[in-house]
């Protein structure tokens, strides 16, 4: 049972890994420099070991400061000891706060959700380019933003943190832009990879090789405009493996949700892929029957399209865990 018998399973491997290296888990603070441009095998910038917890942050650059300016990539790869194809790594996001007193959000142009695009034909002209300074409050946590061409001058509105990218190098030697999302993670941009959710990611190489990056202060479902709240964040997750296990899709969890996130195009697709590997979750290790699983999820889920700009789409599909069986509603905690 996947995640029922995960925490078993976390606690043996982090008790192993105690005996073996004679060390207790430990934190890590690093302050990464350099930014990568794709999700790719290349070696590590820090190594850990499961039950470790990592202090970091996203990068700032270019981007941020000009119109025109270079992303400044993801942080990673950071290695898991222990970790080899087949398994699973155990992401649990402990924090996500912005560490800026400014966000951006760009659109318009040729990228989004509602402007002509390379793989949509439209004969409306071009969106004109926008480039709009959120202010944030991180007492107040919330962002205001003025709205020069409106009624309503400015507006505030409460932020929610989270990380758009967060990935394990992908399959063999592939090797994927930033702005992708697939099986490996990426570029989901869903806003429920927050403070409190775990993510599961397949583990494509030996060490997992994690990368992370992205950060919104704030995003609405399907990231229309191409951009949410962006900005640099401070991070801490923390890690463990699920041996000999491996999911085929991105999955997540909070104290309300299970979650997986497809990503394709057409959108129709992305969703079908969301939710034919969440109903595989139920029955794998649940007890459901899969036509059973197929008529509960189809009453009681909810889906985020977490983005339609990418070169391809995201969706999540959430299964209320308040609808599973008694005794497998919680999920493991992370250890303090």
């Amino acid at each position: 049972m996947f995640i029922r018998n995960s925490l078993v399973l976390l606690l043996c491997i982090g008790a192993a890994a105690s005996e073996t290296t004679g060390q207790a888990p430990k934190t890590h603070r690093f302050k990464p420099t350099v930014g990568h441009a794709t999700f790719a095998v290349r070696p590590a910038v820090l190594t850990v070991r499961p039950g470790d917890t990592l202090e970091s942050e996203s990068l700032w650059g270019e981007w941020y400061e000009r119109a025109g300016g270079k992303w400044p990539g993801e942080v990673g790869p950071i290695a898991i000891e222990g970790a080899e194809p087949g398994d699973t790594l155990v992401v649990h996001v402990l924090k996500v706060k912005p560490n800026r007193d400014t966000a951006v959000s760009t659109q318009g142009g040729t990228f989004g959700a509602l402007v002509p695009d390379s793989g949509t034909a439209f004969l409306n002209d071009r969106f004109p380019n926008g480039r709009y300074i959120w202010r944030l409050d991180r007492q107040a946590m919330t962002g205001t933003v003025d709205l020069p061409g409106s009624a309503m001058k400015r507006i505030t509105v409460p932020l929610a943190p989270m990380l758009g990218r967060v990935a394990t190098a992908p399959d063999g030697e592939e090797a994927f832009g930033g702005l992708w999302p697939g099986r490996f993670g990426g570029n989901m941009d869903a806003s429920d990879v927050r403070e409190g959710t775990t993510v599961y990611l397949p583990v494509n190489h030996k060490g997992a090789l994690f990368y992370f990056g992205d950060g919104h202060a704030l995003q609405g479902d399907g990231e229309v405009c191409g951009s949410g709240l962006e900005t640099s964040m401070e991070v801490a997750f923390r890690f463990d493996l699920i041996k000999g296990r491996k999911v085929a899709w991105p999955r997540l969890e909070d104290v309300d949700h299970l979650m997986v996130a497809g990503s394709a195009r057409p959108l129709s697709d992305a969703l079908r892929i969301s939710f034919v590997e969440l109903i595989n979750w139920l029955v794998a290790d649940y007890g459901f029957d899969k036509q059973d699983a197929y008529q509960l999820t189809s009453q009681v889920a909810t889906i985020r399209v977490a983005n339609m700009v990418d070169p391809i789409y995201t969706v999540v599909a959430k299964f209320p865990k308040k609808h599973l069986p008694p005794k497998t509603q919680r999920s493991p905690q992370p250890r303090q």
